[in-house]
This record gives structure tokens, sequence and C-alpha cells, in this order.
């Protein structure tokens, strides 16, 4: 591997950039992984607008990166990975897309965590397009903001509530629908007893396996 692994945020929270750096920790031993955050980005991705909106930006900020060995963009809508993988010269990896086959090679069916309702529909039209939808036992709401996902006192409790809801449901292996989430998967894995998939850990373990090979 010659350049880093870039992790980009897509929202310009920098808690959420900072969340992903700790999450990421445990594989710079074997790669140099480098997060950072699209300043142009919402605060939160949490719309169809936001989605679209930081396409550009995204394509802008990888062509500023030669270096790159490969990119991963930590948003679960997987905005604009289109657009960057026509632009980009090496691989990029979405982070839904990574955290879903992930998913299907630990279970039989899988169950995400959404911030809001609203995200649901987006993320069902994403799995169609993949043909992994018949696999899904479920996807359930937290409700709250991306930003309080990432620092929320209450959010590894109502991450256990949800979860135990999806397990309810027939997942046998749980994803975690936002980046912000990153921080909450080891102690939840401990309190569900499932696998609990982080996607940016699995994007991350893609990139690896790809410019490494």
């Amino acid at each position: 591997m010659t350049g880093p692994i870039v992790v980009i945020n897509p929202n310009s929270n920098q808690a959420v950039t900072d969340g992903l750096d700790h999450a990421l920790a445990g594989f710079r031993g074997a790669a140099r992984i480098e997060c950072v955050t699209l300043a142009e980005g919402p605060f939160g991705i949490e719309s169809q607008r936001h989605v679209d909106q930081v396409a550009l930006p995204l394509s802008a900020l990888i062509e500023t990166r030669p270096d790159a060995a490969a990119f991963v963009i930590a948003c679960y809508s997987d905005p604009g990975i289109d657009l960057c993988r026509a632009t980009a010269k090496v691989p990029v990896f979405g982070i839904q897309e990574s955290g879903v086959l992930t998913a299907l090679a630990r279970g039989d069916r899988f169950g995400i965590f959404a911030i809001a309702e609203a995200s649901i529909p987006r993320h069902l039209r994403y799995m169609r397009r993949m043909g992994v939808d018949h696999r899904l036992a479920g996807e359930r709401a937290l409700n709250m903001s991306v930003d309080e996902s990432a620092r929320g006192e209450g959010t590894l409790a109502r991450l256990t509530e949800v979860g135990q809801d999806l397990i309810g449901d027939g997942a046998d292996v749980l994803i975690l629908g936002c980046a912000g989430m990153a921080r909450h998967r080891v102690p939840l894995q401990a309190a569900l007893k499932r696998p609990v998939i982080d996607p940016t850990q699995a994007a991350v373990a893609m990139a690896m396996g790809a410019v490494l090979a």
C-alpha cells in the first residue's frame, strides 16, 4: 500500500469524525487510515436533500487526494457513491453497501438501526438495488439526530431497546445505520449478544483487502 485509506465523513460534525477515528484505531497496525471531515457538508445527513447536496463536494474532495489508495464514504446512505467511483482512480467503498455485505457473511437475516423514520425508505431503495432486501428482518428508527447518536447520553440505552425489537423481528445480526453510532458497537454487542456491524469498520476492512491484495 503506497497511500492512505481516506475515510470521509460527509457531514461537518467533527464529533462524528472523531468517533470514526476511535472506532478504526485497531486497524492502524495494518494500514494507514486518515479520517477527514467534509467541511461543506450539513451538520448531519438526515434527508434526501442532504444526501444529494454532498455528492459534488465529495467528488471534488476525492480529486484533491491523488495520494489515496482507497476511499470510504462514511455515511450510511452512501451519498454520491456512483459519482465518486466515476471520479476516483482507486476503489471507493460505501458503508451501507459494505455493512450489508458483511452482515450477510455473519448471519441469515439482518436488522438495521436507522437514525429516523425518514431514512428507512431511502435505505430500502438502496437494498433493492443491491438485491438483498429479502434478507432484511427489519429496520427500526432511533428517532434522534446524527449528533445525538454520536454524543447523546441516552443513545446506548435507546440502541439496546431498538436492538431487542430487531431481534424480535428475526434479525440474527445487526447493522449500525449511521456512522455516528460507531462508538457504541462494542457495548451494544455485549448487551444484545448478537453480532453488531459497524459499517465503517466493514468498509475499511474491504478497502484494506482491496489495496493489500
